[in-house]
């Protein structure tokens, strides 16, 4: 066996002391831990964001620490707490938000909870469907701090950013609009319905709109808004007219407006003007005035088809509306009659029409009414269908009707209104005209004059009967004897009786006595002398060259 190498001689192991200042750094690492732990603490509470609450009707949607509130899809907190309230009306919820957001926590400013909803034709929210509910926020722009909020159950219509002016709608009824159905210009969707209730008497609607900007240029004080909703079908002399503004507004309803165009040039309204609201397009257009007078008118006859809004007319121009109908008793002669309130246009009564014109005082418009009635100026019922019965007001003037004093401001009841002379309806003075006809027609004695005439018929029955007794045996016989002349007569002139041919002889001597008696006035013309002398002999070849004893040989 080979020897083995020799193993190198290992170093002896020397025991070393322990050292203290492992133990330092140990300690060292709580200690920076907890360093860090209070500079994150003191970091936290120096951006700590201000602590808000919101009330809301339920908690739908809504989950402490995880729920976001957002402004424009940006995080400004983050609700941490969701609690009943002590009376169980509502729920408390405490939002904690980032520290710059304290400048935005102002009076104006709203939350709501945005969350998958369908409303006034638009469907919002559908991105929570998976990324769940969170609190919306728009920011107001008030001056005054605030910290406890009462949350929206619908989310707002118009943001506050948002251009455009706000208006005030008053009509009777809202028909199928809710929060949120458009508004159309010219069938562009120009605005939106914000919010509407009942008005304090209960008798209409106070409607609260917004129109976006550029559109909100077009809106003046004579602009006018109706119902678009559904379609509007409108039957006139004109044939059938169907209007609808767009199928949603079939569907959802709408509003429309529009400006006429004689008041286009007017400034737009000031943010907040009251306009009404009417039921079509028609109704809003037909009277495209702002210089309204007041007047009232009194009929002796009945009113039966007429109605408020019945046209008031001149010569085919509308000039005014009726407003009200009621029955009216004079205080003094105790008599009843049917009053008529209605709105006059003395603008289309003018010369100049025109919009710019300036809008007349109360004493013009009364001083132009009298001047007209004493002109003769009268109002007139008059039928505006036969198959319907409806009737409108026509004013005109009659130079023949009896003068009146025009009554500019004589009260009527307790208005303070000027009253319009009328006179009766055609149909009324021809009901006169029949009934004065049927009075004349009454006083004639027809049972006197039947009397007389069935006496007369009874004498002529008497008369036809002594006719047809003594009369008629010798009518019978002379017409026996004439036609019996007759069928002689006939006898005689037939082509083969003795008397035509009698009369056929006779008429050729005739013939030929005339003949002679023209040879003998040729002969009496040639030979005057003959008359004396007589007829001198002629030769024989002379006499048959002549023509006429020619023909009268060949006769």
């Amino acid at each position: 066996m080979p020897d083995t190498p020799a193993l190198p001689e290992l170093p002896e192991a020397v025991a070393a002391p322990k050292s203290r200042r492992s133990l330092q750094l140990v300690w060292l690492i709580p200690l920076v831990a907890a360093l860090v732990g209070g500079w994150l603490a003191v970091k936290a509470i120096l951006e700590k964001g201000p602590t808000i609450t919101i009330a809301f009707q339920t908690a739908e949607g809504l989950e402490a620490g995880k729920t976001k509130l957002k402004y424009k899809d940006v995080d400004l907190g983050l609700v941490t707490g969701v609690a009943l309230a002590p009376d169980t009306s509502h729920v408390v919820v405490t939002a904690e938000l980032v520290k710059d957001a304290k400048r935005y926590l102002v009076e104006d400013t709203r939350f709501w909870v945005v969350r998958p909803r369908f409303s006034g034709g638009t469907v919002t929210g559908i991105g929570t469907l998976l990324s769940g509910s969170y609190v919306g926020v728009d920011i107001g722009l008030s001056d005054k701090p605030r910290e406890n909020f009462v949350g929206l159950e619908i989310p707002p219509i118009v943001t506050v950013n948002e251009a455009g002016r706000f208006f005030t709608l008053r009509g009777d009824n809202a028909g199928s609009l809710d929060a949120g159905s458009p508004i159309y210009y010219r069938r562009l969707k120009a605005g939106q319905i914000v919010s509407y209730d009942l008005d304090k008497a209960g008798r209409g609607i106070v409607m609260r709109i917004f129109i976006s900007a550029p559109y909100d240029n077009f809106v003046n004080d004579n602009s006018r808004f109706w119902h678009a909703s559904g379609i509007d079908v409108t039957v006139n002399s004109s044939g059938m007219t169907i209007d609808t503004q767009s199928a949603v507004s079939i569907l959802i309803g709408g509003l429309a407006f529009e400006t006429p165009s004689e008041s286009a040039d007017l400034p737009p309204a000031a943010a907040g003007t009251e306009f009404r609201l009417f039921p079509n397009r028609y109704e809003a257009l037909r009277n495209p005035e702002t210089d309204v007078m007041k007047l009232a008118m009194v009929f002796e006859e009945s009113v039966r088809g007429l109605q408020p809004g019945a046209e008031i007319d001149f010569r085919g121009v509308g000039v005014g509306t009726v407003t009200s109908i009621r029955p009216h008793v004079d205080p003094q002669s105790r008599h009843f009659n049917i009053r008529v309130n209605a709105d006059f246009y003395p603008r289309r009564m003018r010369s100049n029409s025109k919009s710019k014109a300036p809008v007349l005082s109360n004493e013009q418009r009364r001083a132009l009414l009298a001047g007209m009635i004493k002109r003769g100026l009268r109002a007139q019922l008059r039928t505006a269908s036969l198959l319907t019965g409806q009737l409108y007001v026509a004013l005109d003037f009659f130079p023949a009707a009896a003068k009146v004093k025009a009554r500019p401001g004589e009260r009527l009841d307790d208005d303070d209104l000027p009253e319009m002379p009328t006179v009766p309806s055609s149909l009324l003075e021809l009901q006169e005209t029949l009934s004065s006809v049927a009075a004349k027609i009454k006083k004639i004695p027809f049972e006197e004059i039947g009397a007389d005439l069935q006496a007369t018929l009874k004498s002529a029955t008497r008369m036809m009967d002594r006719i047809d007794a003594e009369l008629m045996p010798d009518a019978r016989a002379l017409l026996t004897d004439a036609r019996e002349a007759l069928r002689s007569a006939d006898a005689a002139l037939k082509p083969d009786s003795p008397l035509s041919q009698d009369a056929r002889s006779a008429m050729r001597e005739v013939a030929r006595a005339a003949a002679a008696f023209r040879a003998l006035a040729d002969y009496l013309d040639r030979h005057p002398e003959a008359l004396i002398s007589g007829k001198k002999a002629e030769p024989a070849d002379a006499k048959a060259d002549k023509p006429e004893d020619r023909k009268e040989e060949k006769k």
